[in-house]
């Protein structure tokens, strides 16, 4: 599983977000400055943020983007699904994949399934609450 800087980048938006929560509304191009990403590609992550609850924006003087869910309240594991379409480690344990024909005879599925368990289990346990708090822990950048 390799994460794309669409899944990256959503979660630096949002922890940037509920690092900055308590002023109001934030403008794309001060998150862009923060985390020195092209505000033009931002905007193709924050209006997935958007669509699926995860932001509220607000046009005009005065506007910008906000939280729309408490930070506690958004894991890892539901970001990166949401950007990458998928977390599974093989096509066949992905969503709506069409049934396997060998799925009986697989000696790798509990492999993958097991993975596939990991990564779900793990990336689920944190929330951007939880990796905002880190921020300011630690000096890192994901």
């Amino acid at each position: 599983m390799l994460v794309s800087t669409k899944g990256r980048y959503a979660l630096r938006v949002l922890i940037d977000m509920a690092e900055h929560q308590g002023q109001g509304y934030v403008t794309l191009k001060e998150i862009a400055k923060r985390q020195e990403i092209s505000e033009k590609y931002l905007e193709v992550i924050v209006k997935v943020l958007v669509r699926n609850g995860f932001l509220v924006g607000v046009r005009g003087k005065g506007g910008g983007y906000r939280l729309a869910k408490s930070p506690d309240e958004c894991t890892a594991a539901d970001i990166l699904a949401l950007t990458e379409g998928s977390l599974a480690p093989v096509s066949c344990l992905e969503q709506d994949a069409p049934s396997c024909h060998r799925a009986a005879e697989c000696r790798t599925l509990p492999l993958w399934k097991g993975l596939d368990d990991v990564i779900q289990n793990y990336l689920s346990q944190f929330t951007i609450a939880d990796l905002a708090k880190q921020n300011q822990e630690y000096d890192y950048v994901i």
